[in-house]
């Protein structure tokens, strides 16, 4: 893996979790909207994430080979038989970063229904329809978004700390 390789996945993963952040605080921000522009509830927002595609096979990625030796021997009477099998790692595995595939509403978790008659939005029942946002939920899911946002600064500054290194060696 290049050193722009490591940099680049780093960079990935930054910008994914801080839309991921983004879309956290906007949640957190219309937990009590119940009329959005076309005039239905806020509903909350969930971001899906996945590893970029690799274009190299299953075994590539893994780069393992086997490789079994048989062998059998006489020992006072007895006759043993015994396979072995070595397990390797050749090229490994190089990922490509983190993608975002999509924003999705998350029609799931039910909207929650709070009797206020006396609300503009309320039904003829008097019940005011609000977000199924869950602030304990948002913030959990934000302190989750902020350390893997810290986890992939850290690396990536751990790989410029080392490519710097390599270039205080080389000069």
């Amino acid at each position: 893996m290049s050193m722009f390789s490591a940099f680049n996945i780093n960079a990935t993963g930054m910008t994914a979790e801080r839309y991921r952040m983004d879309v956290i605080s906007e949640n957190v921000a219309n937990a009590n909207t119940t009329r959005t522009a076309d005039g239905t509830p806020y509903r909350r927002k969930v971001v899906s994430f996945s590893e970029k595609a690799n274009q190299a096979s299953f075994q590539h990625i893994l780069g393992w080979q086997t490789h079994i030796h048989s062998s059998s021997g006489t020992n006072a009477n007895m006759t043993h038989t015994h396979e072995v099998v070595h397990t390797h790692t050749g090229l490994g595995y190089t990922g490509n970063g983190v993608r975002v595939n999509g924003l999705y509403e998350d029609h799931e978790t039910e909207m929650n229904m709070v009797y206020d008659p006396s609300h503009p939005d309320a039904d003829e029942n008097g019940y005011v329809t609000y977000p199924n946002v869950n602030i304990i939920t948002e913030m959990t899911n934000m302190i989750d978004a902020s350390r893997a946002y810290e986890a992939n600064a850290t690396a990536f500054n751990a790989t410029k700390a080392m490519v710097q290194k390599g270039l205080e060696i080389g000069s």
